[in-house]
């Protein structure tokens, strides 16, 4: 495959018709050489439910939206596709917005699911998804039908789950650069931080939540009705304070930037201080009597999605369970609770149970919390094989009678898919998938200032081979290459990041690169 040097803008490549945008935005890959898959998925069952994009549109809807990628591991490559794939099937009209679905299918009479099956469980997981497509339009639309869309006001369910979507929005401005969308929503923000005050903080300045209204109902330490402190949502306001403290700097209101900094500082020292069992030595829920929970569950690795433990003070021990087989390390992935735990799935089967089985929300959270501790914190008894294996598995599992699925919650031993056929199951818009391996195993770190940080996380020796083409990074398309001896892509040996097709850094080895826009 032969390097083809971009002859028109982004800008004005987006106003082309799909295919052609397709092939000017692409640096090294053929999009074409990719719509098998689609072809495949597209005939492997039969389309129940159509949303705005249906299935005979889903390539050229993928030919112009998603980064292309190709690597030697097929099922890893295949299912990459797949949950683009997926994901598209989510998108529908809203009134006037553009939203996304939680359910495909979904017949119930449950209060706090409307019709058109809108759900704030996971928005934080759909805005770090899909801040890698070329039309964030979409997104846009999609914030406001939360914020404002119900006659000026927030959906009335829209607080109905815990969330860290002021952190998400930030992550996506700095892969856009669109920084002026938010600070356009700014009184916005600010209104919804001091709701979930308002709503959720106890006066000693921690959070509580009920398991269920996490989004993780069931679980062994939780309450359906028992006010918890929970390393989750406490960990979701600290990463929204510092998002916050960024975005008011950004607006040019420094009394309220240092605001969020101390409400930042505070709850970080709060975390600390009263969710950290020194016994365990692990981020544990807390109950109203401030006993521990005595049960490290997969929500005690959340306070690193964010960065809020301070390195070097000896949380990172926590991090020996995620390997362990009788912590987390299960043979189809990381459980929500530690295996050994005398309650571990005694739950009932297929209501919601996050006792121990694998779920893919909870997965995402961890493999960003473990990126983050292998690029942020010194000394971590894991490695870059550990998220490659984990981030390999959580692939692996990825399937349903041999063919790509991505449902809601499975067995931790035989991959069994909880909701079995259950049709709320299918296409389960409840993760992600392509961010992890974008901003972990391939290491493409936005930065808020219009660099890029490169610093890949697939272990050295694993693949000879890898490209992520296409991508969009500041009104420019990015493409990272590896070509151990130089044979597969023709471009020479090594490492290679281009910006809308002119190499802009080079190494012999995968190592981290760091890189000034043209």
């Amino acid at each position: 495959m032969k390097l083809r040097p971009l002859t028109l803008t982004a800008a004005a490549c987006a106003t082309l018709p799909a295919a052609s945008w397709a092939n000017d935005r692409l640096a090294v890959l053929e999009a074409d050489d990719y719509a098998r898959h689609v072809e495949f998925f597209n005939q492997m069952e039969p389309e129940r439910v159509v949303n705005l994009i249906p299935n005979s549109e889903s390539w050229e809807w993928m030919e112009a939206e998603i980064p292309f990628f190709t690597c030697p591991d097929a099922d890893l490559e295949e299912i990459y596709y797949f949950r683009w794939w997926a994901l598209r099937k989510h998108l529908k009209e809203v009134g006037p917005y553009k939203a996304y679905t939680e359910f495909i299918e979904l017949e119930t009479n449950a209060w706090f699911i409307p019709p058109e099956r809108t759900i704030a469980s996971a928005l934080g997981h759909h805005f770090m998804e899909t801040r890698w497509l070329q039309n964030q339009e979409n997104d846009d639309s999609y914030l406001d039908y939360w914020m404002q869309g119900k006659d000026g006001e927030p959906q009335g369910h829209f607080h109905r789950y815990s969330s860290w979507l002021m952190d998400a929005l930030w992550q996506r401005a700095e892969a856009t650069g669109d920084f002026e969308f938010l600070l356009d929503r700014f009184d916005l923000l600010n209104a919804d931080y001091a709701r979930w005050e308002e709503e959720k903080r106890r006066p000693d300045g921690l959070f509580w939540q009920y398991d269920v209204w996490d989004a993780m109902e069931e679980s062994i330490s939780g309450s359906r009705h028992q006010q918890n402190v929970r390393p989750t949502i406490n960990s979701y306001m600290f990463g929204n304070a510092v998002a916050m403290e960024k975005l008011s700097k950004l607006a040019g209101d420094n009394e309220q930037a240092e605001v969020y900094a101390a409400k930042a500082r505070e709850l970080r020292n709060l975390v600390q201080e009263h969710l950290w069992n020194p016994e365990n030595k692990f981020f544990e829920v807390v109950y109203p009597d401030g006993e521990f929970a005595d049960a490290r569950e997969a929500i005690g690795f959340i306070p690193w999605y964010f960065n809020l433990p301070e390195p070097g003070q000896g949380y990172e021990v926590a991090w020996e369970q995620l390997t362990d087989p009788l912590g987390f390390w299960a043979p189809y992935g990381l459980t929500t609770a530690e295996r050994r735990h005398p309650r571990f799935r005694s739950y009932a089967i297929g209501t919601c149970e996050w006792d121990g089985a694998l779920w893919p929300y909870a997965t995402s959270q961890t493999l960003v919390a473990l990126a983050n501790v292998l690029r942020n914190y010194p000394d971590t008894p894991v490695s870059a094989h550990d998220y490659y294996d984990a981030f390999v598995t959580y692939t692996r599992s990825q399937r349903y009678a041999g063919l790509p699925y991505i449902g809601e919650y499975q067995d931790e031993t035989s991959g069994q898919w909880l909701k079995g056929r259950a049709p709320r199951s299918y296409y389960y818009h409840h993760s992600t998938y392509a961010d992890l391996l974008i901003t972990g195993l391939v290491g493409m770190q936005p930065q808020a200032d219009g660099s890029l940080v490169v610093d890949p996380l697939l272990p050295e020796g694993t693949w000879n081979w890898f490209a992520l083409d296409g991508v969009p990074y500041h009104d420019h398309q990015v493409t990272i290459i590896w070509d151990a001896d130089g044979s597969q892509f023709g471009q020479g040996a090594g490492f290679q990041v281009l910006i809308d097709g002119e190499q802009v850094a080079h190494a012999e080895e995968l190592q981290r690169l760091e890189i000034k826009l043209p």
